[in-house]
């Protein structure tokens, strides 16, 4: 595996590891303190790759922000996740959960000119239908 099929495979055993171990979390602690450790856990990655950077990332003013939003987003994501395989199945909640890529395709599509194929389109249309399947 070469260029992004690797990483992209990284993600897949990381989410989905990620998706499984809260529910085994919130047998033993509260989300709202899981996500405080959950947090802990992300200061020690960051850490590291400051360390790797010889503590001199790259920083501009819009980039920056972006990124401190992007960490906001995903710890709230995750306190989310965390309630809700708190008190449901972790099953229903991860699958309905792993349905945001329809959302962020949305976005790319309608801020950044990405476009889609009917194809895949078609794929997203059925991956709504597959939430209101979820849900109802």
């Amino acid at each position: 595996m070469t260029g992004w099929k690797l990483p992209a495979f990284g993600v897949f055993v990381a989410w989905g590891l990620w998706s499984f171990v809260p529910k085994l979390t919130v047998r033993y602690i509260d989300p709202r303190s899981a996500a405080i450790f959950e947090g802990l856990g992300t200061l020690i990655v960051a850490f590291g790759l400051l360390w790797s950077m010889e503590w001199r990332p790259q920083s501009h003013p819009a980039g920056v922000a972006l990124a401190l939003s992007t960490g906001m987003l995903g710890l709230l994501g995750a306190l989310s996740f965390l309630v809700a395989v708190d008190r449901g199945p972790v099953s229903l909640v991860t699958m309905l959960s792993a349905l945001y890529p329809a959302l962020t395709v949305s976005l790319a599509v309608l801020f950044l000119g990405e476009t889609i194929t009917l194809r895949q389109g078609c794929g997203m249309f059925l991956a709504l239908v597959s939430m209101a399947l979820i849900v109802g």
